[in-house]
């Protein structure tokens, strides 16, 4: 069964989505968050159709759960338990996905309390997935202002006063003084450091 579904995932499935990107003109996390999305989860939504349709059971929600729940744990510690190196992961996919997917939780538990969910409940859900498409639209321009924001008051370099002066070519100020003690004793080294930020 397993080499079943990676046949038809590489043969079939992945080169029928680069297609419908190229078409439709969509970039790769729009297609993740959409055609991919609904692919991978076809089965649960069939089930949960049944389930509550025609079964009258709650075995629809507990498959939708339950399934995120094997995802999230199982897939991502087989993947990176059978790995053959590193896998280098970035923040921000994580951040993104973790957050809209904590505010997806926590609206769905809110809607549960009641052992009851109404017809705007289910709108708020739907909402809630057509804003996350939406942001994975704008995904990129989102990530370098979080990232230029992040980053903005990062200490990048360091230089003194006099390293500056030298560079300028102007000389070091003296100290003015009466005495020729003052005259002859060395001035001190600047003690003034100028952050530079990016």
């Amino acid at each position: 069964m397993f080499v079943a579904l990676a046949v038809v995932c590489d043969e079939f499935f992945v080169p029928s989505l680069e297609v419908i990107t190229e078409v439709l003109n969509i970039s790769e996390d729009v297609a993740g968050a959409t055609f991919m999305a609904a692919g991978g989860s076809a089965p649960e939504l069939f089930t949960s159709f049944i389930g509550v349709f025609i079964a009258n059971s709650n075995v629809g929600i507990g498959t939708i759960v339950g399934s995120a729940v094997f995802n999230i744990l199982f897939v991502i510690g087989m993947c990176a338990l059978f790995s053959k190196g590193v896998l280098v992961l970035t923040w921000w996919p994580l951040f993104r996905d973790v957050t809209f997917y904590s505010i997806s939780l926590a609206c769905l538990i809110g809607f549960f309390i009641d052992k009851w969910i109404d017809w705007w409940e289910a709108l708020i859900l739907l909402l809630c997935y057509i804003s996350y498409v939406l942001f994975m639209k704008f995904n990129q321009d989102f990530e370098d202002f979080v990232k230029s924001r992040l980053n903005g008051n990062k200490v990048t370099s360091m230089r003194s006063r006099d390293n500056l002066i030298r560079e300028s070519g102007s000389p070091t100020p003296r100290p003015v003084g009466n005495s020729s003690m003052e005259e002859n004793s060395p001035s001190p080294p600047p003690q003034v450091t100028i952050l530079i930020f990016t």
